[in-house]
């Protein structure tokens, strides 16, 4: 049974091109959320975006060079290192949005103003503070705003990237 489990559907190469397909399509839905139905991603939602891109790069780059243990752990702390990027600014975003709103802070530029503007330091400390524009639910599934399922999913993959690629 573990023999065939090695080399089928549940081995860890079909495991890790299993979850870079699925970075891949929250990243589609992402930009159908943006482009179709009309929501403008604030900057923090930029920055889960390059989150879920470089997880799903992760998943890819051990999918295609199916390592051996070693190399295999290799990919689990890089994919664990992403997803935790992931998990941190979605929590940010979700906590900004549960807050009254008279505590939410102001809005503040877009994404692209403030790196073309300020300087890297500055422009991520300002975008992972967040603004006003972050602070915005929008669109809801299941009583989650897309911050709280960019929560979800970055938590699942930590977990499966643990699992996955430091099993024997």
């Amino acid at each position: 049974m573990v023999e065939s489990a090695s080399r089928g559907w549940l081995s860890r190469r079909m495991i890790n091109g299993y979850c870079a397909l699925l970075c891949g399509g929250l990243l589609g839905f992402a930009l159908f959320a943006e482009h179709a139905m009309g929501y403008e991603p604030c900057p923090l939602c930029v920055l889960q975006r390059i989150a879920v891109l470089a997880l799903g790069f992760v998943f890819l780059a051990a999918y295609a060079h199916n390592p051996g243990r070693t190399g295999a752990a290799v990919y689990g702390v890089l994919a664990i290192i992403a997803a935790g990027a992931g998990l941190a600014l979605a929590w940010r975003q979700v906590w900004l949005q549960g807050l009254p709103a008279d505590q939410v802070p102001a809005c503040g530029p877009g994404y692209d103003y403030i790196m073309d503007v300020f300087p890297l330091h500055e422009a991520l400390s300002m975008i992972f503070e967040g603004s006003g524009d972050c602070a915005e639910m929008g669109w809801t599934f299941l009583g989650l705003s897309m911050a709280g399922w960019v929560l979800v999913w970055m938590a699942a993959f930590a977990l499966v990237a643990a699992w996955n690629n430091f099993r024997r």
